[in-house]
């Protein structure tokens, strides 16, 4: 049984007989998917079970790099359900039209999908649940601690919210149950064409796919290798470019090819200790801090999502002197004076993946060279959504925040520009790993 605490009605329309629609968004996977767990659990044995997804015209400057990592996930995603007596359809169009109307021409009894903070999913959310005539469910199965458990406001830090998901971890980190297969017959679906569905995208082509394989199996073994492999010296390597210490699974998450919670039952099981404390509190705390900051706070993706305190300190030094001022295009084909920062912007160019302590460094010194807070911000998210296979993610929102305006941090000693904005420099970095050495591998 699902935890009841992990459901969420987004209408108060009643439950009636015909077929249940998993309209999968978030979670884009077959197993250790609580929502498609819910959805199969309300179909029983009486009821045919149906997985909707929806693909919209665009998502929000989502480039080829992405719906080829997507697409290629979901192409499993059918044969495995076709696998468990589940059909799998693909709804083009705007969502709040497209799914309303399959649940009507189907006769549906029961819509169930995934959480997600990020404002268009709950701008689809809510014209669905308005226009459907059955119940609207969410379920979800991103986090360990349900969101909407662990905190009914914006945490300040994670400081604040570690306690919460500490005392309801015991409730939710447990093992996900397997899918039953389907038994009653499900009204009939011609397969998928990919192919038509790749070549009717009109997306940016010019940021091309990367190598890394796509898929619920590829994610469970990639898992199966950060732990058996790498886990092991994790606390004091990951901040280490060099090294490869880090998980590597962050698209994996983001495109919901892996569950969140499979990743921390895993690591929670191997007794690594330091190492897997130190992987776990990114993975649930800090992850899921940035979930919370998301569904709590609609301007989580503008420069006016910063405390008071960091807008103020910005606003304070906007004026200062900049050694160096950078466009966006200059920035995004790697030419500022700065071999370091090129190298990690080759790095995310190359292969849609930064390291997370060179993410930090790259985002300060985009507010460091250009001419506003606002700019930088802008600049800093637009490469991180358009290059990053994990963008437009609550943790890349977070993450550039952070970097430019102290989200989840302290004030820190007053500099210019940074104003009191925590700052970095390449100095750090080489008293914290062999910067000639990443600067060679990356240019």
């Amino acid at each position: 049984m699902v935890n009841k605490k992990r459901i969420f009605a987004l209408n108060r329309k009643p439950l009636v007989s015909g077929p249940i629609i998993y309209w999968m968004s978030r979670e884009q996977r077959v197993h250790d998917n609580w929502g498609l767990l819910h959805a199969r659990e309300l179909a029983g044995n009486d009821r045919p079970l149906v997985v909707a997804f929806c693909l919209a015209p665009a998502f929000l400057g989502a480039t080829l790099r992405h719906y080829d990592f997507m697409f290629t996930g979901l192409e499993k995603v059918e044969q495995e359900l076709a696998d468990h007596g589940i059909p799998f359809v693909v709804l083009s169009g705007d969502p709040v039209k497209t799914l309303p109307q399959f649940a009507r021409d189907l006769g549906a009894g029961a819509v169930v999908t995934d959480f997600d903070p990020v404002k268009i999913k709950q701008q689809w959310q809510g014209g669905i649940g308005q226009q459907l005539e059955v119940p609207l469910i969410e379920v979800d199965g991103h986090n360990v601690v349900p969101a909407r458990v662990v905190s009914n406001k914006q945490e300040y830090a994670a400081r604040t919210i570690r306690p919460k998901i500490h005392k309801l971890s015991h409730e939710f980190l447990e093992e996900l149950p397997p899918l039953e297969p389907v038994t009653v017959g499900a009204p009939s679906f011609d397969p998928v064409d990919w192919q038509g569905v790749r070549q009717s995208m009109q997306v940016d082509r010019s940021v091309a796919p990367v190598n890394i394989r796509p898929g619920e199996k590829a994610g469970r073994d990639a898992l199966s290798d950060f732990v058996h492999n790498r886990l092991l010296g994790y606390a004091e390597k990951r901040n280490d470019p060099n090294e490869e210490a880090t998980s590597r699974l962050s698209a994996y998450f983001h495109f919901g090819q892996l569950a969140p919670q499979r990743a921390a039952l895993d690591v929670a099981a191997s007794g690594k200790g330091e190492d897997q404390a130190s992987y776990l509190e990114e993975l649930i705390v800090r992850r899921e801090l940035s979930d919370n900051y998301c569904l709590h706070n609609p301007n989580y993706d503008s420069l006016q999502g910063a405390a008071p305190w960091a807008l103020k300190t910005l606003n304070e030094h906007r004026d200062d002197p900049r050694d160096f001022i950078y466009t966006y295009e200059e920035f995004e084909q790697a030419k500022t004076h700065s071999g370091l920062w090129n190298a990690a912007q080759q790095q995310l160019l190359k292969t849609g993946f930064m390291h997370g302590y060179m993410r930090m460094f790259w985002a300060k010194k985009i507010l460091e060279w250009s001419a506003s807070p606002e700019d930088a911000h802008a600049i800093a998210l637009r490469l991180n959504d358009r290059y990053q296979l994990d963008g437009r993610d609550p943790n890349g929102y977070v993450g550039v925040l952070w970097s430019v305006a102290g989200l989840h941090d302290r004030a820190w000693k007053t500099r210019s520009v940074y104003g009191s904005i925590r700052y970095m420099n390449e100095n750090g970095c080489r008293r914290k790993f062999n910067v000639d050495e990443y600067c060679r591998t990356w240019l």
